[in-house]
Formats: structure tokens, sequence, C-alpha cells
């Protein structure tokens, strides 16, 4: 895809009538950030950023180091359908996070991925992925009640968000992101959409403008959707299960013709390393307390580290291979959810996979039971173990990984360590309805 020059975006405002233009960025907690500008500004700010004032931002900057520049992204570019009408037009640019200096800014998310697909590059990869993000639907943000009771891959009458889903394909794919497909999902009132798999820098970019389409099209709709990863008790949760590959040039470097599973030793390499790090990267890649209601089993939602091919029950899934599809051999790593910070979590996968990569590691055997059904004998003498069971253990775990320090860089990494104790410390101290209901008539 061509790019475009900084000429391209100044034409393209006028003639599509753009009074706004929104740069965005992402915290380090990976909630979207941004502030708009005029056209009259977008010029310089092309050239040379926009300063803006990061000290209220979640994990950039103390107050005496305050100052940030923000600087677009031309190849981001991209008219909001929700935002515009015939009078008038609303842009948006994704935008990199530079220090007043010219400096890259450490801190910030998109950098670190940057940085990690540098290290991938080196070694003649590209980084694809393909993310299939759960999300439900809901009556508004202070209830849980469900719009349908549809089940998996049901459609009407049942399906009552049909509309809601394709208007949102419909914005999507204005914004020129490619969707494979959507249907219903397994609980009522919750659904997926599968986006098309591309380098991992367009894909982190395309997730944060995922989310905000699907919360824009129901708030449109007068509903609320949301990626909480376990909202309702007893029910599945809302994963994003992440498939990628390596590539060099236009060949998978994954794919090998007469290997078993058609799995290069480059991807077993690769898929050694994802099991290896797996608890090390599982407070990036499900980074909230909620996260780990859902990361229990009998839900889907996979626990045990361990790989298969048709095994739904593993952390990682090779998917089978098809006849002439071997730019489609890639490895599905099941336990991350919708909520996470994608440049981060991007960044987690690539790096522990480079590390099975470069230390070479060797991939084991499936395991080709239903681990759910397993003893823990059974599991022990196959070598299976369990991802972090909570969000402290999993930070205890990540604060002691070098991996992962290198991996997103000393001041993302002291930051998100510290804030996540943070919310331990406050869900701790909480009162649940579960404790009231079980220990109140009693005690």
């Amino acid at each position: 895809m061509a790019k475009m020059t900084n000429k391209d975006i100044l034409k393209a405002v006028k003639e599509k009538n753009v009074k706004f233009i929104r740069l965005w960025f992402t915290d380090v907690l990976g909630f979207l950030k941004g502030f708009a500008i005029s056209p009259s500004e977008l010029e310089g700010a092309l050239e040379e950023g926009m300063g803006f004032d990061g000290s209220s931002i979640e994990g950039f900057a103390r107050i005496e180091e305050s100052d940030m520049v923000a600087r677009p992204d031309p190849d981001t570019f991209a008219i909001l359908p929700w935002r515009s009408d015939e009078d008038y037009s609303v842009a948006r640019m994704f935008c990199d996070i530079y220090e007043p200096s010219g400096k890259p800014f450490e801190g910030d998310p998109r950098f670190v991925l940057k940085r990690n697909l540098a290290k991938a590059k080196e070694l003649g990869f590209t980084y694809n992925v393909g993310p299939e993000l759960e999300y439900f639907y809901f009556k508004d943000s202070k209830t849980t009640e469900p719009l349908d009771n549809g089940g998996y891959f049901d459609l009407a009458p049942l399906d009552v968000a049909q509309d809601l889903r394709r208007d949102t394909i419909f914005t999507l794919q204005g914004l020129g992101i490619t969707v494979e497909y959507s249907h219903h999902e397994v609980a009522a009132s919750q659904h997926e959409i599968d986006l098309r798999y591309t380098d991992a820098l367009t894909m982190a970019d395309n997730v944060m403008t995922y989310r905000l389409v699907v919360k824009e099209i129901a708030r449109k709709h007068g509903v609320y959707a949301t990626f909480m990863p376990k909202p309702i008790f007893g029910i599945n949760g809302s994963g994003m299960h992440v498939h990628q590959s390596l590539f060099k040039g236009d060949k998978n470097a994954f794919f090998e013709k007469g290997e078993k599973y058609h799995l290069s030793s480059i991807g077993k390499a690769y898929t050694a390393g994802i099991l290896k790090h797996a608890p090390e990267i599982t407070a990036i890649t499900s980074q909230w307390v909620n996260s780990y209601k859902r990361l229990v089993p009998g839900y889907e939602a996979p626990v045990y580290i361990c790989w298969a091919q048709m095994n739904r029950s593993a952390l990682v899934r090779i998917p089978m291979y098809k006849p002439g599809k071997e730019k489609a051999t890639r490895i599905e790593y099941r336990s991350p959810d919708p909520s996470c910070n994608p440049y981060l979590a991007f960044s987690a996968m690539l790096g522990a996979g480079l590390e099975g990569i470069n230390k070479k590691y060797k991939l084991g055997d499936p395991a080709n039971d239903n681990i759910y059904h397993m003893s823990e004998e059974e599991k022990e003498k196959a070598g299976i173990k369990s991802l972090p069971e909570d969000l402290l253990e999993a930070i205890k775990i990540a604060e002691k990984s070098k991996f992962i320090k290198e991996c997103l860089g000393e001041k993302v990494f002291e930051y998100f360590i510290r804030n996540k104790k943070m919310e331990w410390n406050e869900y701790k101290a909480q009162v649940s309805q579960y404790e009231i209901d079980k220990y109140l008539p009693i005690l």
C-alpha cells in the first residue's frame, strides 16, 4: 500500500472539507487519548508535531517533565464516519510521542511495539497478527442485562444485534480496516468481529480503532458495548485470541512443507518461546483484576500451558493446514482478553517468540486430551503447568522477569508494575457481594 505523504494529507483535508483532525495516542493502560486541531494547524503538526502536557496521562510523565510532542503518522489518516456529515468531516491520525529534545518518548506504548518490531526486522522478520475480539452488548453501562438470548452462530430472531454488528463492520471498512467475519458468540448478547491479519503496528492501531467504533455504534443505537473480560458470573467471558506468524518478505516463515502440522523449525521455536514465557507475559495480555475471573477452567478460556492442533483447551492452538494456504500457517495464542493494551500485548508475545527462536527452544509434544478432564496427577505427569491464578501472582512473576523488563523498557515496566499493584490493593480491600451473601447470615 502506498505511503501517505504530508502533501497527500493536506490535499485530502481540503477535498473532504475536514474541519477537525483528532490526534490519537494511547496511554500505558491502553486507553485511547487525544486532542483535536484545526486544518490551519495541520501542516505544522505534520512537520514538527504538536506540544501537549503529558503529566496527567497514565504512565507518561511526572509534573517536572510534563512537556510532550505528538507527531501524527500520515499512514493512519482516516475520516471518522460517525463524526462526519454532508457539511464537514472529522479525521484522525495516530501519533508517536516524543520528548521536546526530539527523542522518542520511552513511555509511549506505540514506541514500545516499534522497538520490538525492529528486533524482529533485524532477524529478517515481519510480525503479522490477526486478533478475534469478543465483547458484550448490554442495555446500559450500569447493568448486565443482555439484548438477546442467542448462542454461538445464532441468527435472527434471537440475534437482535445483527444491525449493530453490520453498522460496526461498515464503519470499520470505511476506516480502511478489513473484517474477515462476524458472528454471535457462545454467551447471550456476546459477539465477535474478526479482523484480517496484517502487520502488528497497523493491527494495534486497528484494535484501538475497533474498540472505539464498537462502542460508538452501540451508543448511537442507545445501548452499551463492553470489552470487560468477565462481566457475568457463570457464563463465558470475552477473549482476544491472537493468530500470529512471522514472514520473511512474502514467505511465511512458519510454514514448512512435509513437516508434521506444516510448522517450520522457526514456528516451533517461536511457539516454544510463547509457552515458556506465558506466565511472565500474562500480566500484559490479561492486565485487569477481572481478567482472571475469565481465566478459570470450564469456560473455554485456556489456563493450561500447552499446545495442540484441535484441542481448544490448550493455550496455543495450531490451526489445521489447508493445501495451497501456506500464508495462513500460524499459531493462535488464546489467553489474551480484548481489554489489554494491544501495543504492549503484541510486544510481549513477539518478544517471547523471538526468545524461543534466538535461544533455540524445543517444542514439546502436543496435549491431545481435554485438559479440563485430566486429574492433577495426569497434568503433572504430562508436564502441564497453569497460568497465574490472579493479577497479584501475574504481577509478581512479571516483576521478576528480565525478559519483560527489556521488552517493555524500564519506564513502562516500572509504571505498569506499580499501577497494577495499586489496582490489586484496591481490589483486595473491597467487600464483595459474595462475602455479604456468604458470611452475613452465618457470622
